[in-house]
């Protein structure tokens, strides 16, 4: 297949449709990247009148992933990584913070995004310990047959499992919770799970009106969206061992160990809708 022009004389890969708002390319926007087109940035400044904060939970996830994966890899001695639903690559990925702090450190990252697929594959040509697996994250039996994912797995040894602000976009609870399931029974003995997700704590207050109103302004976008309240985001975690300092708002979760973020400060509205832990299997 050719790639096909865009209005500006560049080119996409096929089977990427510019028309339509993505996930991964709204969030790339929301991060300063340049990986995104008018209609992610058209539906970014509608979230941005809803949500001003945006910008601050996309930096708030990104912080808490280099915490998470940094700790794993020094302090935790993981050199296996599953980063599930990984979105476009940007600044400070996965593979970068672990191979950092761990030069033995593999990552498959998985996505079935086009964007992200295409974006990913070409980063990571000259990278021979980080593979991508293009495949469908609701559907757990045909990932763990991928290749790249099954010989990670085969090898026997722990493996962290990254869902970072995916899982929210699932939207039936208990469907939600058996592809997790799933995906941790796969999971040697000794692994890891991360998981951060948005917040509604449904009880009617500033914070729930809020949520609403953003899900329903991005509703025809991302039909299948659901924030979650924190006792369902931590049913994630059930059968786990969740390491302190359990589910908490992304900006206060700590690695084992260490002291409390820097950004554990910023703004009020930003505090609140994001939240994550991290667990692992006996």
């Amino acid at each position: 297949m050719t790639n096909q022009p865009t209005s500006d004389g560049g080119f996409i890969a096929h089977g990427i449709d510019t028309t339509r708002p993505s996930v991964a390319r709204v969030y790339d926007y929301a991060l300063g990247g340049k990986d995104n087109y008018e209609t992610d940035r058209e539906l970014y400044r509608q979230i941005m009148k809803i949500a001003p904060e945006t910008p601050e939970w996309a930096k708030a996830n990104r912080a808490w992933l280099g915490r998470v994966i940094g700790w794993l890899a020094a302090e935790a001695g993981v050199t296996r990584f599953l980063d599930a639903g990984s979105g476009l690559p940007t600044a400070q990925n996965t593979h970068q913070i672990a191979q950092s702090r761990n030069q033995l450190a593999s990552v498959v990252y998985i996505d079935n995004d086009p964007s992200v697929i295409a974006h990913g594959r070409a980063l990571l040509l000259d990278n021979d310990r980080t593979h991508f697996a293009a495949a469908d994250l609701t559907r757990p039996d045909e990932v763990l047959a991928d290749p790249a994912v099954a010989e990670m797995l085969a090898a026997g040894e722990p493996v962290a499992l990254v869902m970072a602000l995916m899982l929210h976009h699932l939207a039936d609870l208990e469907e939600t919770r058996a592809i997790v399931k799933q995906y941790v029974e796969a999971l040697p003995s000794g692994s890891y799970v991360a998981i951060s997700h948005a917040c509604n704590p449904r009880d009617g207050g500033e914070l729930n009106q809020l949520v609403t109103e953003l899900v329903d302004k991005v509703q025809s976008s991302f039909p299948t969206l659901a924030f979650r309240t924190v006792e369902e985001i931590s049913s994630f975690f059930d059968g786990l061992e969740l390491l302190d300092p359990g589910v908490v708002r992304l900006v206060e979760w700590q690695a084992p160990g260490t002291e409390s973020p820097k950004d554990a400060g910023t703004i009020p509205g930003a505090r609140d809708v994001l939240y994550g832990g991290l667990a692992k299997k006996a």
